[in-house]
């Protein structure tokens, strides 16, 4: 039998009936906002497809271009160029007077016939004859397409008198876009592009003894003692080569490298140096005067507040270019940033120890040193190389408007629009210098903050 304690008294049922049609709204609330949130997200993401024109962008989007830049990244092109106005032929990498054959020195797949005539090998079968301002292009199982200067005109001729769509044609210029090169005729020159995987001239230039040498040859030389070059050991002399490299320069891009990173380092230190004392004026629990408070934490919120490449800008134009002025900039926002989080860091030490350090008879000073500085330490540590790793990256930007660094150097070559390959070697290194010193800062957090701690 049921108890009659068990059974609910008839005041507590209407009780229970709202109880159940609260839960059953809320349930239906919590249903409804689970769908209508995504929903909203996705009408959301729908609007930006249209407002940002990513369909527009897209047909405007040129992928034989994209693939010209990818193919540029990874390897190099051989100029064929002849002058069309004043005559001769020239043979040069990424078309660079400082990547030139010499006269008598041609690559392998270019055959020359008296000043004004080469035959060039070109890849997937195709070939290319340049005969003064006469360019013939032969592709298999096509034929051959011809385009001369004649007069103020390009004239172009095809197999089946058509244009296919891998050539542009117009009356001032002409450009094939083959499977195994490139070429182009105007006015002022005949050119032929060939294509080649590498980065070439990357250790030696054309006018260095040891261009050309296999591995295995140069190791030999090193080993050698006759010298190539007179009055240099020939590992001496293969070392000069590479260090003052024309053409992909690395003593300057080492130089500048180390820039970058001088950039990022004196304007974090010197901003956690600034911002350190600030911090206590900022502190609630050490500074008492309302008004000072107000001013120093309105003075760290103006200067991050400030993005840094507006700094940049603005100290650009007060002091010049240059790697100082990066640092100054990158100064000035990270002793707002780090005066924020000092302050709190400030805010919640325990004061047993500061009391403990007081009752020794310690001077304010003291206090502080022994006291609040070892509570804050690791906080300090490690903000501090967080912001040393993360400034790196920024001053590749920061020395592109600046003048200094690797970001200047990245931008040159950005704007020639020709020697990607460049690009993708200064990308590399900007990669390889985060992780650097990602895992420097990372295993100098460990050792500081553990010996900090072991210490304490």
């Amino acid at each position: 039998m049921t108890a009659i304690a068990d059974i609910p008294a008839l005041s507590d049922r209407p009780t229970l009936s709202v109880q159940k049609d609260a839960a059953t709204a809320l349930i239906a609330r919590k249903r409804v906002i689970a769908i209508s949130v995504p929903l909203v997200i996705l009408t959301y993401f729908i609007y930006l497809f249209f407002a940002f024109d990513v369909p527009g962008l897209l047909g405007r989007a040129r992928m034989d271009n994209a693939a010209v830049l990818v193919a540029d990244s990874y390897s190099h092109k051989t100029h064929i160029t002849h002058d069309n106005r004043r005559g001769g032929l020239s043979i040069a990498i990424e078309g660079e007077n400082k990547g030139t054959y010499p006269k008598g020195m041609t690559p392998e797949f270019v055959t020359m016939s008296g000043e004004n005539t080469a035959r060039i090998a070109l890849k997937a079968g195709e070939s290319a004859v340049i005969d003064g301002p006469v360019l013939r292009y032969i592709v298999p199982g096509y034929g051959t397409v011809a385009a001369m200067v004649e007069g103020r005109k390009i004239t172009l001729e095809t197999p089946d008198g058509r244009v296919p769509d891998w050539i542009s044609a117009s009356s001032s210029r002409v450009t094939i876009s083959g499977k195994g090169g490139r070429a182009s005729v105007t006015r002022a020159r005949t050119e032929v592009f060939r294509y080649s995987f590498g980065w070439e001239l990357f250790w030696f230039t054309l006018d260095s003894p040891f261009y050309g040498k296999s591995p295995d040859d140069l190791l030999r030389l090193a080993l050698s003692g006759d010298h190539v070059v007179a009055g240099q050991s020939n590992l001496a002399a293969m070392v000069h080569d590479v260090w003052n490299n024309a053409m992909w320069r690395h003593k300057d891009v080492l130089w500048a490298l180390f820039e970058t990173v001088l950039m990022a380092f004196l304007g974090t230190m010197g901003a956690a140096i600034i911002a350190l004392p600030l911090a206590f004026f900022a502190a609630r629990n050490f500074t008492s005067v309302a008004t000072v408070r107000f001013g120093v934490r309105r003075l760290f919120d103006f200067v991050r507040g400030v993005d840094g490449l507006i700094w940049t800008i603005i100290l650009s134009r007060a002091f010049g270019p240059g790697p100082l002025t990066g640092s100054l900039a990158i100064l000035l926002t990270d002793t707002g940033s780090f005066g924020k989080m000092f302050s709190e860091a400030l805010e919640n030490v325990d004061n047993k120890q500061i009391e403990g350090i007081t009752s020794t008879g310690a001077r304010p000073l003291q206090r502080y040193r022994f006291g609040v500085i070892p509570q804050i330490t690791p906080i300090l540590l490690s903000q501090v190389l967080y912001y040393l790793e993360s400034n790196t990256r920024s001053a590749t930007i920061i020395g592109a408007i600046t003048g200094g660094g690797i970001g200047l150097l990245l931008t040159q070559a950005i704007i020639t629009q020709k020697d990607w390959e460049e690009v993708a070697y200064y990308i590399a290194l900007i990669i390889l210098m985060v992780m650097a010193m990602d895992w420097f800062s990372g295993w100098l957090r460990r050792k500081l903050i553990a010996g900090s701690e072991s210490g304490h």
